[in-house]
Formats: C-alpha cells, structure tokens, sequence
C-alpha cells in the first residue's frame, strides 16, 4: 500500500475484518465519501483510480473527487484490491461499494438511480468489468446487499484497457489474473466481448499518442456499445500521454471534465 494511502476518519470499510482475507499486506479495502452539503439529492460519481492493477494512483482519485464536487456531484473514491489479489476481488470491491452508496443514498442524499462509476486506465477497465459484469456469480455472495443492485447507472472510462487481445496491457492482464490464466479467463475480462443490450452508457475519451495503453482499446469497447445499442458518447484527443488524469498540462484534453459534466447532465445528473 502506496505511504499517501491511508484510511482516514473518513474512510468506510467495504468488508468486515473477519470476511476479507488479505493477500496484499497489510491492506482492506474501503471506500472515502465525499458528498456535497444540502438537502437535495444529487446525481453522485464512484470513482476507481488506475495503476495497472499494482497500485491505486492518487491523482485519480481525490482530485478527480474534488473536480466533481465542484461541477455539482457527489463523489465517492474506491480504494479497491490490487495484485496479489486476483479477479474477481476487484470487481466484488466496487460493487460492495455501489451498493453500499445505493443502500445509504438518503444518508448522503445520493439519488440512487443516478450514480456513475468513473475510472482510469486499469480503474477504468474495472469500472466496464462492473458495467458488463454486474450479474458475476462471484458478486451474489454479498448477501448484506441483497436486493440492491450492482449495475451502474453510467460508465466514465478515461484511457481505459479494454482489451486482452492484440491491443492489450500486459501488466494489466497479468496483474489481475495471473501470468499463466488460460485463454478463457482472458477472454472473459476483454470487455469488447462482453458488452450487451444491459451495459449502461458509457462516455469515453482517450488520446491517440497513448503508449501505454493503445487508443483502440475505447474504439473496441465503443464499436461493441454501437453494435448493441448502448448510448455513448467519446472523444478521442489527438495529443497526450497516458495517464493524464485531469491534463491539466494540456488544455485541450483537460474539456473531458465539462464534456463529461454535460452528458451526465443531460442524463439527469
């Protein structure tokens, strides 16, 4: 666990003590509320930090928390399990964290039927894995949550890897399943293959100079979203590296923040 990342007075445990067995030292996952003030409910934003499945990168959360705030929404930042914990922990992590929003929305005055789920490179591969995968058997055995649901009401996927195939993060892939996981496995998390008429609306952006983890990954993802029906709406910048967060170093790729506000909005946001 990276030194800056640490529970605060804040910080909400997705699982008791004695229900997660810890392959990473030292680490349980939780999540940090960040809800606006005032009696309204308000549309909210469950954001997953990248980092290859290795690590939880902090300027994709907190201040990815804070840019929402400040644009009209609750935020939620999930800090949820890495490698040597292998799938389907991560994914059971942000869905007991959307649950447990749901299950408290009056508490935050979230409105339950508008919370999205944002994420950033590898977060942004696990916010699509809950938006194609939020029937997983592995998630029923949350039983404390039964009768709310996992499905996200939208997906925000930043430079997301997507795919196992030929444009695909390595590390990513081996991060999360295993170096050695058969071709099944793999193509279960390639997420262009696991798209239907159930995944939630996605908006997507991407730079086209990505090297690490190529454009076509959010090409992929949104020719499988058109094909099935789902509304999206992407923006492919042609300049900027990978893991730009909110590019404040690069004005032009920093409009996905309002771009993004607007879609939210204009879904009742």
């Amino acid at each position: 666990m990276m030194e800056f990342e640490q529970p605060t007075a804040r910080s909400i445990w997705l699982w008791p003590e004695d229900g997660f067995e810890a392959a990473e030292p030292g680490f349980r996952p939780w999540f940090d509320p960040y809800p606006l003030p005032g009696e309204t409910a308000l549309g909210a934003v469950l954001i997953c930090p990248g980092g290859g499945y290795a690590r939880r990168a902090y300027h994709e959360g907190i201040l990815i928390a804070e840019c929402f705030n400040a644009l009209g929404f609750h935020a939620f930042v999930v800090h949820y399990s890495v490698a040597p914990h292998r799938h389907p922990q991560p994914l059971r992590d942000v869905a007991r964290a959307l649950r447990m929003i749901r299950q408290r929305a009056g508490e935050w005055r979230v409105d339950p039927e508008h919370i999205a789920v944002c994420g950033f490179s590898a977060g942004g591969h696990l916010t699509a894995s809950l938006g194609v995968h939020f029937d997983h058997a592995a998630l029923h055995a949350d039983t404390a949550h039964d009768g709310v649901s996992s499905r996200p009401d939208a997906l925000i996927l930043c430079y997301p890897v997507i795919s196992s195939g030929e444009f695909r993060h390595q590390g990513s892939f081996d991060n999360l399943l295993g170096e050695h996981a058969d071709e099944a496995a793999r193509a279960e998390m390639s997420l262009e293959l696991q798209v239907n008429a159930h995944t939630p609306p996605a908006f997507l952006w991407h730079t086209v100079e990505d090297a690490g983890v190529p454009v076509e990954n959010s090409l992929l993802f949104a020719q499988s979203l058109r094909r099935c029906g789902v509304p999206f709406e992407m923006h492919i910048y042609p300049h900027g590296r990978h893991g730009l967060g909110l590019s404040a170093e690069d004005p032009h790729v920093a409009t996905w923040v309002d771009l993004c506000a607007g879609w939210l909005r204009g879904r009742g946001w």
